[in-house]
């Protein structure tokens, strides 16, 4: 049981690394692109813990099959625990009220034949080649070899003067790019448009061309930028505008004939070439009638408003005239190819490439690289946006793929997540060395890929509410989920953008993608814009939860992860799972975000997760009941202490979500022999917080760990000093 078997340094260790590179350690995730999802190890050390009798270290690297044992996701969203029960063979029952999750899911799951997808995935990008090939290329400087590869083309938001009438370009600052993957800092010049290359970040001198001073500050700041013309201040956005211009100044190549003996990157003003390429695909694009380019409206909503004060009203809008040119001749290809699943796999390909062949990407200016639409999980609209090659760039005998954001970085990505289904393998670390551990026997899908192919295994995936689907009583043998975190992304807003595109090419392959919108009513998030809050979360849960309970055979866990900066937000776990007739009966500490994550990076936040482990009945240590909060400060420190065993660097961020999740667990049993499900929602999470400030919260625990200021705490010599109550033997249970 997960309970006495599950060993959280082990796991602690695995997960950290995992989420470091996570597709080199679960490549199937790369299928297309989900929002935080956990790490596989992980949930994968869950089911070990709860299904295998002999130690987790012991059968983690070995085959398992749990052939019969039927586990459910209600909120399956990316699909990590399904797909880690589905590898040890277990049936598989998911469900969620997105139509992107639900495809998503597919796609990863769904076997199909690497060689003919290779063939077809081929076959797009040679014809892609013939079409617009010539429009991703240009003259290198070096050389003059007209036939370098464009790997990005740099954009700048123009706008017009409200005076004088002259076009003014939103450049916030002119550094192109630094000094850390190219030998030089490379500078844009305001007054000619070249580019310098220069030691000094801060103070680059002159313009090579010109001579006019660098200046590393540009004119657009905090929505306002002054016309170097006539001197008026002008204010950006104008959303009654419509969607902003823009204008091509910088273009990053790559040439195959000198990037040999080259030392750094290529980069260049454009040319009136490169600009009359950029023509012909505006007018090779008015002269096509378009069949795949979706005409939807962009709805209101928390996120999608930004776009609207920017003047995008339509997603086709967020595209400039070459993207939509290349994606609408992908679509068509797409839609030729017979074979169903093959043409489904592209189609979640053409999906995933939207991130990066849209108007809003930016370039990083340090790793000199395109960075997709949802890095930073949202909307975010700069003022310099990066235009990826479509095609991708072959490195030639090497067989690397030069630069990101096309076709060639999609088709290998996803070729090594099919490949990982039929060979899955762990990563084993022994010191310095990283081994590549086969685990033969095991696959992920429908159907067996190997030579002997004959084996298929049940799944049943919906799009669809978890509470509108009939499970038979007592038929689970767990339910393992990462559901909605209160506040979270709002992620229908953002996937309805890779939505719009997959519904036209793809609505032939299944129903579900008939429907207009991503969004549901229903979905478990904090939205201001549909005016839902914690009673509406609160709810939502309960009656997932409950649903599922329903079905569970009597001591079958129900397992999910969650971490929340703010302690409220941990009152409706509490209420479901009370409202559930659950019992709490372990909760556990586990990395499951990237500390370097944009959205985590120098902030309060937390990478570990708290792991929820629910039942009707079992037994869990009698030391994890602590009377007060001294007492609950042991348990956290342990919980510590085996995180730094698994390498774990712990902030204030870690401790304070650690100190929640116990506090949580602590609520729900001290609550569970006197909870009226009949009361009302306010009043049963009123009930929560009353106990849980009762009982000192935060503070209270706080207090007895010795924090640093906001800091992870000092050696664990130094905590608590108090000696450990008698109950803490290690055999003393409690039975529920």
């Amino acid at each position: 049981m997960i309970e006495r078997d599950f060993d959280i340094s082990f796991i602690a260790d695995l997960a950290l690394r995992e989420k470091q590179i996570q597709q080199n350690y679960r490549p199937i995730i790369a299928a297309h692109k989900w929002f935080a999802r956990r790490p596989g190890t992980l949930f994968r050390g869950l089911l070990l813990s709860e299904f295998e009798s002999r130690p987790l270290r012991d059968v983690y690297y070995q085959q398992n099959e749990f052939h019969g044992i039927r586990i459910a996701d209600p909120f399956m969203g990316g699909g990590i625990p399904l797909i880690e029960a589905n590898r040890v063979g277990c049936d598989i029952i998911g469900y969620d009220i997105n139509p992107m999750a639900y495809w998503i899911v597919k796609r990863e799951i769904e076997h199909i034949d690497i060689d003919s997808y290779r063939e077809a995935a081929e076959h797009l990008r040679d014809a892609l080649e013939e079409e617009i090939g010539p429009l991703y290329r240009t003259r290198c400087l070096e050389c003059g070899s007209p036939e370098a590869y464009v790997k990005y083309f740099l954009w700048v938001k123009t706008k017009t003067c409200s005076s004088c009438g002259a076009e003014i370009d939103l450049f916030p600052g002119t550094l192109v790019a630094q000094n850390v993957r190219h030998p030089k800092n490379v500078f844009v010049c305001l007054e000619c448009g070249n580019l310098t290359e220069t030691d000094d970040r801060e103070n680059p001198g002159k313009c090579s061309t010109c001579g006019k001073p660098l200046l590393p500050s540009g004119p657009a700041k905090r929505n306002q930028c002054r016309c170097p013309r006539c001197g008026y201040m002008n204010a950006y956005p104008a959303q009654d505008s419509g969607p902003p211009t823009h204008r091509m100044f910088a273009i990053e190549y790559y040439c195959p004939v000198c990037g040999s003996h080259h030392k750094g990157r290529f980069f260049k003003k454009p040319d009136a070439h490169d600009l009359s390429l950029f023509q012909e695909a505006n007018t090779r694009l008015s002269e096509i009638k378009s069949r795949f380019i979706p005409d939807d409206i962009i709805p209101p909503g928390d996120e999608s408003s930004r776009l609207h004060r920017w003047g995008y009203r339509r997603y086709k809008e967020m595209f400039n005239s070459r993207q939509l040119l290349g994606l609408e001749l992908s679509c068509r290809i797409i839609d030729e190819v017979p074979d169903g699943r093959i043409r489904d796999a592209l189609a979640t390909n053409l999906s995933d490439l939207l991130r990066y062949q849209n108007m809003l990407c930016r370039y990083d200016k340090m790793a000199l690289k395109s960075l997709d639409i949802f890095s930073v999980h949202g909307f975010p609209v700069g003022l310099i946006e990066c235009e990826s090659n479509l095609l991708g760039i072959s490195g030639g005998q090497r067989g690397i793929t030069i630069g990101s954001g096309g076709w060639l970085n999609i088709i290998d990505k996803f070729t090594k997540a099919k490949a990982y289904c039929d060979r899955p393998f762990e990563v084993l670390h022994q010191g310095k060395e990283k081994r590549i551990i086969s685990i033969n026997g095991e696959w992920i899908g429908d159907t067996n890929g190997s030579a002997h192919g004959k084996a298929q295994r049940s799944i049943d995936i919906s799009c669809s509410d978890a509470i509108m689907k009939e499970l038979e009583p007592a038929s689970l043998d767990g339910v393992f989920t990462d559901p909605p975190y209160f506040g979270n992304v709002q992620y229908a807003e953002l996937m309805d953008f890779c939505y719009a595109w997959l519904r036209k090419l793809a609505s032939k392959s299944d129903a579900v993608l008939e429907a207009s919108s991503t969004r549901h009513v229903n979905e478990l998030t904090a939205n201001e814009n549909m005016q839902r809050g914690l009673k509406n979360f609160t709810e939502g849960l309960s009656a997932v939860f409950g649903h599922m309970a329903k079905a569970l055979k009597p001591g079958a866990p129900l397992v999910f992860t969650y971490h929340h900066n703010a302690l409220s937000a941990y009152y409706p776990i509490a209420v479901a799972i009370l409202d559930s007739r659950l019992t709490c009966s372990a909760s556990f500490p586990c990395p499951a975000e990237m500390g370097a994550s944009i959205h985590i990076k120098e902030t309060a936040s937390s990478i570990v997760d708290t792991v929820f482990v629910c039942r009707t009945t079992g037994r869990f240590p009698r030391r994890w009941l602590p009377e007060n909060a001294q007492s609950l400060a042991l348990v956290v420190e342990e919980d510590l202490d085996k995180l730094r065993q698994g390498n774990v660097k712990i902030a204030y961020g870690d401790i304070r979500c650690i100190v929640y999740g116990h506090l949580t667990r602590l609520a729900i049993w001290a609550l569970r022999n006197k909870w009226k499900e009949e009361s009302s929602t306010e009043e049963k999470l009123g009930n929560v917080a009353q106990w849980i400030d009762a009982f000192g919260a935060l503070p209270a625990v706080e207090k007895h760990l010795k924090l640093g200021s906001r800091n992870a705490p000092r050696s664990h010599a130094m905590m608590v000093r108090e000696p450990k109550p008698v109950y803490e033997t290690a055999d003393n249970q409690i039975s529920f």
